[in-house]
């Protein structure tokens, strides 16, 4: 691996040519916001606040696609959720994962048959000025085009890549 450049890292075909690669995610761009470059979207729903741990996020997130509750990293927050619902119903959430050196890692989601409607970047403002506030450095993981997108909206910066593998236990049983 010493030999390959420094792109090739998130080569997910490159890497299974030196690496027995048994699972991957990723590649996804890394972004990060710092307060200067935020553009606040002001929110036209309601915007409530929820613990992490409410029956409604769980529901939102059962009511998607694996692949999408997988990518969004909402089950994952420890900070309030930011929702948007459409009558009952919760339609759309963010909040974030403090991790180590003060980052605050986002989740976003919005329910499939709700896209479209700018419901992500009402909750996800909502969610990057309250990590703001706490003194916590955004950090923004995506691979598709539409969150990336939405993130750049916000003001975030991509500034790397990561591909995170499981590679084949070699070691004698």
């Amino acid at each position: 691996m010493a030999s390959l450049p420094v792109s090739a890292l998130t080569d997910l075909h490159t890497l299974r040519t030196v690496l027995p690669v048994t699972e991957a995610l990723g590649p996804a761009a890394l972004s990060y916001l710092n307060a200067e470059d935020f553009r606040p979207h002001p929110a036209q729903d309601t915007v409530e606040m929820l613990r992490p741990s409410a029956q409604d996020l769980r529901a939102l997130l059962a009511s998607v696609s694996a692949e999408d509750a997988d990518e969004c990293g909402l089950d994952e927050i420890t900070s309030p959720a930011s929702v948007v619902r459409d009558g009952p119903r919760l339609v759309a959430a963010a909040g974030f994962c403090e991790w180590p050196g003060a980052v605050a890692h986002l989740g976003v989601l919005t329910a499939t048959d709700a896209r479209g409607r700018g419901l992500a970047r009402q909750v996800a403002s909502a969610a990057v000025a309250r990590a703001l506030d706490d003194g916590l450095l955004p950090q923004w993981r995506a691979r598709p085009m539409p969150s990336r997108e939405l993130a750049r909206t916000l003001g975030f910066r991509e500034l790397g890549a990561q591909l995170s593998i499981r590679v084949l236990d070699s070691a004698p049983s």
